[in-house]
């Protein structure tokens, strides 16, 4: 793992990009961390780090936990019912916004 000061970073930040590929980056002011410089690899991973800091993102999965320990949650069948029947409310939507 490197350190590297902002100042150092902002003189070189496509050097700092590439470090960032070995491992992460932490950056610092005044001594102090304030900032990561982590590489992404592919779509999903960049998605998955930007859900990981999102606060509604984490309101809402703290919301459903609750919800599934206050009512068990529902079944795996019930589940995918519902699923496949949002997914033809969705098509059919589409096909009549065309």
């Amino acid at each position: 793992m490197k350190i590297a000061s902002v100042a150092d970073v902002k003189a070189r930040l496509s050097a700092y990009i590439k470090e960032s590929e070995e491992g992460p980056v932490i950056v610092t002011r005044n001594g102090k961390a304030v900032a990561v410089l982590i590489a992404v690899t592919d779509e999903e991973e960049l998605e998955r780090l930007v859900l990981a800091h999102s606060p509604k993102f984490q309101a809402l999965l703290e919301k459903s936990r609750r919800q599934i320990e206050a009512t068990g949650g529902i079944p795996h069948d019930v589940f995918w019912r519902e699923v496949k029947a949002d997914n033809r409310r969705r098509r059919r939507t589409a096909r009549e916004a065309r």
